[in-house]
């Protein structure tokens, strides 16, 4: 057993000393544990709750065993600080001062004073946008490319479904390149193509300094279907993404008319609750389509939402038109935070399982479409199946019109928006609640 624990608390330390501080964590929480059997607990409070476990051993343990855990401390201490988990450290030092370690009031009162200290230095801010199909995440985005000019921002689209719509309907402003928008469509940013948005990041920033065109920003869309925690981790598990990026904060947009149904919606076991991940996890909530909803409703999906995330900061809107700054540049993501919600965070074995009921169709075909039979054949599909579709979008070359035309129908699928601008092809996709292999709809013509 202490070969174990000494083995990983050398490893700990040398991931410390190289500024491996997500490798770091791993090493140090394992060792810990492994120690904390060698003083007679089973248990795993020696991480989860420092205080009790050093509270109620300290008077049974040996001098070689205060100062093996004042060290084990420390180092832990030393690879929050470096995550940004100021309040989390400042508890590990307090146990290693506890333990007899000299200074350690020191690194409290300094892990004390960063709590009130400003984020970033010098790094990129990354926004993580998300929300649950047809939440109107797409719109936000456009909003946020039109309204917040002379910044250069990077994109990241992520997309639920084989065919790509998001991209197409992204209107990038002039500091909005090709060069900096990613788009990842062959799985979910939190899970699948995790390596991918790393890769992603790291090209991104990269290409900024290799073009001497610096990021005032990244936006990462994510599909409606994600979960933010793995995302968020992203930015703690890579090294050069922690050195060059923070997260500025998580930014949940939900539809105001089917929050309540999303919410209370029962899973198959071991399935999370997307909706209910997304509002835990946000840092601000912008209640969109509101215009949807009398009053009455509106102050019960607050409250619901309150029952979630107690101290969430939350705005009311329609076709999403927010205040820019109420959603960028807020430096209001808390690692202390979510620690505190979820202390699994920041373990590496962080998996989301997506309720494989939930399933994607998509159309993609070369060539004009009849406006006439296509009206017709999308009255079919949202009378037939309206109920069953959380999303449609498509891109759409109609005959006889020069524009590219774009549809798209929110969740619920009552009703839909075809509107025109630009020229393109024809593509199509919907996401849909019923049996795996899709719904079985005719092929438009």
């Amino acid at each position: 057993m202490t070969d174990i624990w000494a083995e990983g608390f050398t490893s700990a330390q040398s991931a410390l000393k190289e500024e491996r501080f997500f490798d770091g964590v791993q090493f140090i929480n394992s060792c810990m544990e492994a120690y904390a059997k060698v003083v007679g607990d089973e248990s795993d409070r020696i991480v989860k709750d420092p205080g009790a476990f050093v509270e109620e051993h300290l008077a049974k343990l040996s001098e070689e065993q205060k100062d093996v855990l004042r060290q084990m401390y420390e180092v832990r201490g030393d690879i929050i600080t470096g995550l940004g988990a100021n309040k989390r450290a400042a508890v590990d030092y307090q146990c290693a001062q506890a333990l007899g370690a000299v200074g350690a009031d020191v690194k409290v009162a300094s892990a004390q004073a960063a709590m009130k200290e400003k984020k970033g230095g010098g790094k990129v801010p990354v926004t993580v946008l998300t929300g649950f199909l047809g939440s109107g995440k797409t719109t936000l985005l456009n909003r946020i490319l039109k309204e917040f000019h002379g910044k250069r921002i990077g994109i990241i689209e992520n997309e639920f479904g084989e065919v790509g719509i998001d991209d197409s309907l992204i209107e990038a402003g002039p500091l909005t390149t090709e060069e900096n928008i990613i788009e990842m469509n062959n799985g979910c940013i939190c899970c699948t193509v995790r390596g991918d948005l790393i890769a992603g990041l790291k090209k991104m920033v990269k290409n900024s300094i290799k073009n001497d065109k610096p990021l005032d920003g990244v936006i990462i869309e994510t599909t409606g279907l994600a979960d933010p925690a793995p995302v968020a981790q992203t930015f703690f598990a890579d090294d050069y993404v922690q050195q060059k990026l923070f997260l500025d904060g998580i930014v949940t947009l939900v539809d105001a008319k089917h929050l309540i149904m999303h919410l209370d919606e029962e899973k198959p076991e071991g399935v999370e609750n997307e909706a209910v991940e997304q509002v835990a996890f946000a840092d601000r909530i912008v209640l969109n389509k509101c215009d949807l909803v009398d009053e009455a409703h509106l102050e019960e999906v607050e409250k619901r939402i309150r029952m979630i995330n107690e101290s969430v900061k939350i705005t009311r809107t329609s076709q999403s038109k927010v205040d820019m700054d109420f959603i960028l540049g807020i430096e209001a993501f808390n690692l202390d935070k979510i620690l505190e919600m979820d202390d699994a965070f920041l373990a590496d074995d962080q998996e989301h399982q997506h309720d494989d009921r939930v399933t994607s169709c998509g159309i993609h075909v070369k060539g004009e479409v009849h406006q006439q039979r296509l009206n017709e054949w999308l009255a079919w599909l949202l009378k037939e199946r309206g109920v069953d579709l959380f999303r449609t979008k498509g891109v759409l070359a109609v005959q006889g019109m020069k524009e590219k035309f774009v549809f798209q129908a929110p969740g619920g699928g009552r009703s839909f928006f075809l509107f025109g601008g630009g020229t393109g092809g024809f593509g199509a996709g919907w996401v849909g609640f019923g049996q795996v292999g899709g719904f079985g709809f005719p092929q438009p013509t």
